[in-house]
């Protein structure tokens, strides 16, 4: 008995913690665009970054 007045106060807290960073990321716009990174996997980017001329080539 004496272990319920410790889990039940621990669980709701956990629960309540639990609540309150799904509630931050929805406000922060976590889940505002779901498809965007699945869809940008997809094309290539056009751009491609400069050849690094420092680096040395060894043959």
């Amino acid at each position: 008995m004496d272990a319920l007045t410790l889990l039940i106060p621990l669980s709701l807290a956990l629960g309540l913690g639990a609540l309150a960073a799904f509630l931050w990321t929805l406000r922060s716009g976590q889940y505002d665009d779901l498809d965007g990174a699945a869809h940008r996997i997809l094309f290539e980017d056009d751009e491609r970054p400069p050849p690094d001329e420092h680096k040395e080539t060894r043959t």
